[in-house]
């Protein structure tokens, strides 16, 4: 039984958010979710050629916790880092993915400021070694790792999208 008046889910919430989602699309159309804003200045929608090359993502598994994946260049495997920021490399029918580790320039290490960042005069902020969430991980100019990883994307249950951004 439907308590919605156009849908019928099987589920009362969700039917009544459908209605509600339908009657607020009919007044207002100007919100967009952070990841179709991010595509639309990845593509240049607004102005032509942005310059940028990755939307930034951050995944969150069924628990509601954000995913922080883990690897190591090959030719320092002992080296792990890990990252809550991710740029798509591909996904295949199976709902697999390639996801590549994004860092900030000013990301750290075991303690040890990569070198990048260790040139820099700018010490007003410094990025946390092993950030336990997102919201610690330091995302301003992130670059692409060259770490990649393979996950399953059917145990994801939220995705939201940073800012584009030129990661290469």
């Amino acid at each position: 039984m439907s308590c919605g008046k156009k849908f019928d889910t099987g589920s009362c919430v969700i039917d009544i958010l459908k209605d509600i989602v339908d009657a607020q699309n009919d007044v207002m159309r100007d919100c967009t979710t952070s990841c179709e804003r991010s595509i639309a200045d990845l593509l240049g929608d607004v102005g032509g050629g942005s310059g940028f090359d990755t939307v930034p993502v951050i995944l969150y598994c069924k628990d509601c916790k954000p995913f922080k994946g883990y690897g190591t260049k090959r030719n320092d495997p002992c080296n792990v880092k890990g990252s809550f920021f991710f740029r798509v490399k591909s996904v295949d029918d199976d709902g697999c993915a390639i996801l590549e580790l994004l860092f900030s320039d000013n990301h750290r290490v075991g303690g040890v400021e990569d070198e990048e960042s260790s040139s820099s005069s700018s010490n007003h902020h410094r990025p946390i070694v092993d950030p336990k969430s997102p919201a610690q991980q330091d995302c301003d100019d992130l670059r692409a790792s060259g770490i990649c990883i393979t996950v399953d994307l059917n145990c994801f249950c939220h995705v939201t999208c940073l800012p584009a951004a030129a990661t290469l």
